[in-house]
């Protein structure tokens, strides 16, 4: 059985999962159920939210919702044809469905969760913006520098004081060679000439709509937590694993205690991957969701195994 890997968000693209939707006309697949369950909680229909234009879908309190249901349309799609997964992982946004898919949150509660913390990100995300001026917080792609490069270069922008304090930190760790940060607008446009001094070959501004992974989303996380009181989190009935840890989720109060740190706390891809392949488990691994950012991230990681987007299994 094969690893389920789920993406998270800037893997959105409009009419995601909509394929899914039309292709289960008899409703065998449950990904017509599936939409109406979104629907009903999100009080509009899904497939509208899907379809929206490249800037709606930007807005982090569209892109979770609409993510996740493009990502357990999947999960049921794959599951027609017989694949069932082994061990889930999810990027950011993709710990989610694979809470899902892990048994640890109900499909119903995981689609709740994911719009309130959208809402609550996107909250967050805003007053940052409106403090900073024309200057948008986000997030950026440092490509062709290794992870401690990059730390050691935002220590150095912090110490020197070329950047504010508390303005731009390590968030996504994805490869040996690919790092994202997290900022104020005015810190992510002063550190790119620093990064590229130090031997990065690109630095790019990602779609997303703030400064996700980082200290400057905690007070998301604090809403969110109230969130979280009346969700009930299962053990895993298979292998999952943490962005925030790296490692194997062992238990579902672990997995709720992870997912408010989650907001605040960098994404350790490369942990994680190692944790999987360490599993020995990962021979086989699916990209689940929208996009072949994963697919991409597992062969840099020159770990054993191959990843393949969900649409390449569906097609074979």
């Amino acid at each position: 059985m094969p690893v389920f890997l789920f993406p998270g968000q800037g893997a959105q693209f409009t009419g995601m999962g909509i394929d899914l939707y039309d292709a289960d006309a008899d409703g065998s697949a449950g990904i017509r159920s599936l939409f109406d369950t979104a629907s009903s909680i999100l009080g509009s229909d899904i497939r509208d939210v899907l379809n929206a234009d490249a800037d709606t879908l930007k807005r982090t309190d569209v892109s979770q919702v609409a993510i996740t249901v493009a990502s357990l349309a999947a999960v049921r799609a794959l599951g027609k044809k017989g694949l069932t997964p082994s061990a889930c992982a999810g990027f950011s946004l993709g710990e989610y469905p694979a809470l899902a898919t892990s048994g640890v949150l109900s499909e119903t509660d995981t689609i709740r969760l994911v719009i309130a913390r959208g809402k609550a990100m996107q909250a967050v995300a805003d007053e940052i913006a409106a403090a900073g001026g024309d200057a948008a917080p986000g997030m950026a792609a440092v490509l062709g520098l290794s992870p401690e490069a990059v730390d050691a270069v935002i220590a150095e922008l912090l110490s020197s004081g070329a950047v504010p304090a508390n303005s731009l930190f390590g968030a996504n760790y994805n490869s040996p060679l690919q790092t994202v940060i997290s900022g104020t607008g005015a810190a992510l446009a002063a550190c790119e000439a620093a990064f590229k001094a130090a031997g990065a070959r690109r630095v790019i501004r990602l779609k997303v709509a703030g400064p996700f992974h980082s200290p400057l989303m905690a007070k998301a996380g604090e809403e969110f937590q109230k969130i979280l009181e009346s969700a009930t989190f299962s053990n895993p009935k298979i292998p999952l694993f943490s962005n925030v840890t790296g490692a194997r989720v062992l238990s579902g109060a672990e997995a709720k205690a992870c997912a408010v740190a989650h907001i605040s706390h960098p994404v350790r891809w490369t942990l994680e991957e190692a944790s999987i392949a360490a599993l020995g488990a990962a021979d086989e691994l699916v990209e689940v969701g929208p996009g072949k950012v994963l697919s991409g991230l597992w062969a840099d990681s020159k770990l054993s195994g191959v990843c393949k987007p969900y649409t390449e299994i569906l097609g074979a």
